[in-house]
């Protein structure tokens, strides 16, 4: 039989067909790594089976998530995300999520931050999703705004200096000119932000909107608002740091929220059809237990607003928590934010929402091990996420789904340059 024959974009005829949809050549990976070669297994475990979310397919359930490395050149990505970000789809993750990506200068959380607020970063850009797709697999990006949260440093950078967190200008920082609800600091020790008028509220939103429309106009196939962790959107959730008297504040929850609905919307009507919408959040802020007590987001407000995000045009809710106060206690243990997910879900039905069955879940927090990442999102399970997100276990194990994969004893494919290396059955790895 005839081995088939491909054509490069130079003309050059190969044995091999090419990577479709990509500037060079590269071998297509068919089908992409990560995927189970026995699909129709009655043992499968769910996450290693397909899942589609609008008009994109991914080839299992591992997902990448957004991690700042603190190495963007003026918010230009370089050939470091292209290697960094490359060797998670190269290895399996189905899909890969760009680091938080702030919509404006003042919005990056360091100096050296990613961002997306001119046309000569998409670009670059476009050269990490191109190489994610040329491995068959899906890229995604987190737009951000880091509010009071911005203009700090790199932590190595804070390390060795020993003091006070955020960049000078000297250091290419803008101390004076962060964003926020109201102007309250983080920390007393921290700069103080400034209260944003309506006037910025709206170059907020349409930078965000603009962001959104570069990152398509690069190729991504997900969009993720970052929602969560103490930056902007947190900021005007949560009682704690909104004081507002306007439309976008004060104790009233639907002033609260108003901003970040708007922003779904917006941001939905600005992309594809196609694309899912992701969120990310805090699901609480940990200051149940503070005293003395006062106001702040709960697992109540993340169900109140969960109820909403389907008809706003959010497709999957990304369930994290935190990062809005130096005050919040954590009482930390494996699946102390992923049993949040069935609690949101028992909730939602609880109250009647039709919400529980047509918004989707992705659990993130300390999935270091091939049965909690299995355990996330099996069918029947306990929490049954639909995907599992990641981040600090990719940066110690780049091959983290072929290992977990191995350890379940799920064969899976290799990537082609990669498959004389493929570990034997019985290999303890």
């Amino acid at each position: 039989m005839a081995r088939p024959t491909g054509v490069t974009h130079r003309g050059l005829k190969t044995a091999s067909l090419p990577a479709p949809g990509v500037p060079y050549y590269t071998p297509k990976q068919t089908p992409p790594a990560g995927t189970a070669l026995h699909p129709d297994a009655a043992d499968l475990p769910t996450l290693f089976t397909p899942f589609k979310i609008r008009g994109v397919e991914f080839s299992n359930r591992f997902v990448v998530s957004p991690m700042c490395t603190y190495s963007a050149d003026d918010g230009h990505l370089t050939d470091f995300h292209v290697v960094h970000l490359g060797q998670f789809a190269l290895h399996g993750a189905a899909l890969t999520i760009v680091e938080a990506t702030a919509v404006t200068p003042n919005g990056r959380i360091s100096p050296e931050d990613s961002g997306l607020w001119q046309d000569s970063q998409i670009a670059p850009l476009k050269r990490v999703v191109d190489y994610i797709h040329s491995q068959g697999q899906k890229a995604g990006i987190q737009l951000a705004h880091a509010g009071r949260k911005a203009s700090v440093l790199a932590p190595w950078h804070v390390a060795k200096r020993g003091e006070h967190q955020f960049a000078l200008e000297s250091e290419g920082g803008w101390p004076d000119k962060t964003w926020s609800a109201s102007s309250i600091p983080y920390a007393p020790d921290w700069v103080d932000p400034v209260a944003m008028t309506l006037a910025d509220i709206a170059a907020f939103k349409a930078a965000f909107v603009a962001a959104a429309k570069r990152a398509v106009a690069a190729g991504v196939d997900v969009i993720e608002i970052h929602g969560a962790h103490g930056y902007l959107l947190t900021q005007f959730l949560s009682p704690t740091t909104n004081k507002r008297t306007d439309q976008y504040g004060g104790p009233s929850f639907e002033n609260r929220t108003r901003l970040l609905l708007e922003l779904v919307r917006e941001v939905r009507a600005a992309i594809p059809d196609s694309m899912p919408l992701f969120l990310r959040i805090s699901a609480t802020e940990w200051l149940d237990e503070v005293e003395p007590k006062e106001p702040s987001w709960t697992l109540e407000d993340t169900v109140r607003v969960a109820d909403l995000l389907p008809a706003a045009g959010v497709d999957l809710l990304d369930v994290s928590t935190a990062g809005n106060s130096p005050k919040q206690t954590i009482k930390m243990h494996t699946r102390y934010q992923i049993d949040l997910v069935p609690a949101i879900k028992k909730a939602l039905r609880a109250q009647g929402s039709t919400a529980a069955d047509k918004l989707l879940f992705g659990a993130v927090g300390s999935v270091t091990t091939a049965e909690l990442a299995k355990e996330v999102v099996q069918k029947g399970g306990s929490v049954e996420a639909d995907l599992v997100l990641a981040a600090r276990q990719f940066l110690r194990e780049p091959e983290f789904v072929r290992r977990v994969a191995h350890q379940l004893g799920v064969p899976i494919k290799w990537a082609h340059q990669y498959s004389r290396a493929v570990w034997r059955p019985e290999a303890k790895i």
